[in-house]
């Protein structure tokens, strides 16, 4: 009995751990509160970033030769919801992501090369994107982390 009411005496101190962690600021804006644009934009750009960043690899160790194609990557183009091309402009990657149903959509793709990474390296992890409207317009969107102090 002397062992439990001395663990009890232990862990009595540690009840309070976690408290006031809602009432400090987040780094980010949960996307639920992200205009609709954005949102979608966010979605696409994390799966791009990841693809550039698979594409750059490729092409460093392969002694400076880009894929010809995602499948010579061993990625696929189609997942349940995004279509993703590749298309190589001189020796870098040029990365599409399309949303397979833009219905709902206000952004139905974006498209970014190497420069994604050096902009998130530059600015933590926050990037550029060029993205397309239903209505065909193109916009620039930036994606990725944002800073605490915006």
């Amino acid at each position: 009995m002397k062992g439990l009411a001395a663990a009890l005496l232990v862990l009595l101190p540690l009840g309070g751990c976690g408290e006031g962690q809602a009432d400090r600021p987040v780094a980010h804006q949960p996307q639920s509160d992200m205009p609709r644009d954005q949102r979608d934009a966010e979605e696409l750009g994390k799966e791009l970033f990841e693809l550039v960043d698979r594409a750059v690899d490729y092409k460093g160790s392969h002694r400076g030769r880009p894929a010809a194609s995602l499948r010579q990557m061993g990625i696929d183009s189609l997942t349940s919801g995004t279509v993703r091309r590749l298309v190589n402009v001189g020796l870098d990657p040029l990365i599409t992501v399309s949303f397979r149903r833009p219905d709902s959509r206000e952004i139905t793709s974006c498209r970014g090369d190497p420069q994604v990474l050096e902009d998130a390296a530059i600015n933590g992890g926050r990037f550029s994107v060029m993205c397309t409207t239903p209505s065909g317009a193109q916009r620039l969107m930036h994606v990725g982390q944002s800073d605490p102090e915006r």
